[in-house]
């Protein structure tokens, strides 16, 4: 199926024994997930980095002290060959690449952050990191990522979480307790451990998004449809879809809910070093330079963070939430080019046609010409206003979710002033979760959904209420941690 006007295919048959297709390309059955399960095992021509990636955790599988307990990573990788001549025997095999990316990602980042590590465990500030990446992680990760569509630095989807699982038994599919991490940095091939839980948990996430997108494909066709000729209809399948993408992300939410108890906030500093950025971060003043890469000129990426997960994005654009023009929203959109090339066309087409077909002058009748006529339109219109609301409340509740976890495990665990993509850590969350709770304001006030002959009900009047709170809630948390940590609310 196409998204209304364009000739950007969502997939429905993910075609999972295709190696020719990139291993992320969105779809109504496995939603931002990739195609088919992740590889978990390296050819053989690599059996040396498979190796030493089974060598490094602080605690490996066998629960023997690895590399990075030690400190010992940076001495192993001086012995690890070049193989960025073998990646060319696998260059059609693009899930194969998404693989081997995922993998050399994962050594790049544990080699450049390991002192950090060291120092940190000993109490110590985290200090400089290794700032020269050898050539035999910067020429094979520089490839790979050529090859797959990503930066040549640790993504969230593409390697540190949507495609770094494996099920335990193939027959339970993507149950939780099924779910195992193919790489680690601390303790996560322990599937009980804190960082298996914070990956996990994404994963568990991330299963409930196919009706996402099949919800939202169903809301833009009923207005990109132009041979609709039937205006209840046309409303009756819009609302349809956007309840599709209510329960969903209901869903997503209470596994969101979990993380509590798979990921304790205490020992989420300890394995947070190695998911750190290059860019806006103390530990690299002036970059990273890759050998062999870029004529010898440092780099920088921002790091591994869950803001680059794609279902909020997606909400944001097709309930088109604008957001305030600050610098924190720059980085906002900055954090766009840290995903898979599909799942940013797709992001980019849907923004782009909830603007032509004007989605949510449709769906909250703000122009005439969607007016009811009658009193069944009526009810329907009443009842895309509260979808409406209620879709914001869930993109609400993600988002105060998150900032509570930033609170909780961050801003309450540790002085370091940003996160790991680089965002402020204080200011970043609450600016687009301020965002959202004032559109929801407007919102239900333009349309008159506390009371009147449009009230749209004790659910909504509910939510509207949390809001207010909220937002009170919100404006004094940020203010404490900005007075404790002398940052400018601002920034």
């Amino acid at each position: 199926m196409f998204i209304p006007k364009t000739s950007f295919e969502v997939l429905e048959d993910t075609k999972p024994n295709d190696v020719s297709l990139p291993a992320f390309m969105v779809s109504t059955t496995r939603g931002f997930l990739p195609r088919m399960d992740p590889v978990a095992t390296l050819p053989r021509e690599f059996s040396a980095v498979e190796n030493l990636l089974q060598d490094m955790p602080v605690r490996t599988l066998s629960g023997r002290p690895g590399l990075l307990a030690t400190g010992d990573l940076g001495d192993e990788v001086q012995n690890l060959p070049d193989l960025t001549e073998e990646i060319e025997k696998y260059s059609d095999n693009l899930p194969m690449m998404n693989a081997l990316y995922r993998d050399y990602s994962f050594l790049a980042s544990a080699y450049l952050l390991e002192p950090c590590h060291m120092r940190f465990m000993k109490g110590e500030p985290y200090g400089l990191a290794r700032s020269f990446l050898p050539a035999q992680l910067s020429r094979p990760i520089a490839r790979c990522a050529e090859l797959t569509g990503f930066k040549p630095f640790m993504e969230y989807a593409g390697s540190y979480a949507l495609f770094n699982y494996r099920l335990q038994d193939a027959d339970r599919g993507l149950d939780y307790d099924n779910l195992r991490l193919i790489r680690a940095f601390e303790h996560g091939l322990d599937p009980t451990s804190s960082e298996a839980g914070f990956v996990l948990v994404h994963v568990d996430m991330v299963k409930n998004s196919g009706p996402i997108i099949a919800g939202t494909m169903a809301a833009l066709s009923a207005l990109g449809d132009q041979n609709v000729t039937d205006p209840l209809m046309q409303r009756k399948t819009f609302n349809d879809g956007l309840s599709t993408v209510l329960g969903a992300m209901q869903k997503v939410n209470r596994v969101m809910e979990t993380m509590w108890g798979k990921s304790k906030p205490r020992s989420y500093t300890s394995f947070r070093t190695f998911i750190f950025g290059i860019t806006s971060q103390s530990m690299f003043p002036d970059g990273v330079v890759y050998e062999g890469i870029n004529d010898g000129k440092p780099m920088s990426f921002r790091g591994e963070s869950g803001a680059n997960d794609s279902m909020i994005p997606l909400m944001d654009n097709l309930l088109q939430i604008q957001m305030p023009s600050t610098p924190l929203t720059e980085i906002l959109q900055d954090f766009r080019e840290y995903r898979p090339s599909n799942h940013r066309q797709f992001l980019v087409e849907v923004k782009q046609c909830s603007d032509d077909l004007d989605v949510r002058a449709f769906a909250l009748v703000t122009e005439p010409q969607y007016a009811a006529k009658t009193d069944e339109q009526k009810e329907l219109l009443i009842e895309s206003r509260r979808l409406w609301i209620q879709l914001l409340d869930q993109v609400r509740d993600f988002r105060w979710r998150h900032w509570c976890f930033a609170r909780e495990y961050i801003l309450k665990q540790t002085s370091h002033p940003t996160a790991t993509g680089g965002s402020p850590i204080v200011t970043w969350l609450p600016n687009q979760l301020q965002a959202v709770m004032e559109e929801m304001v407007e919102i239900y006030g333009s349309v008159g959904g506390q009371s009147g002959p449009m009230d749209l009900g004790a659910e909504c009047r509910d939510i509207m209420d949390l809001v207010t709170r909220q937002r009170d809630t919100l404006r004094k948390e940020v203010d404490k941690y900005c007075q404790e940590r002398g940052v400018n609310v601002r920034a």
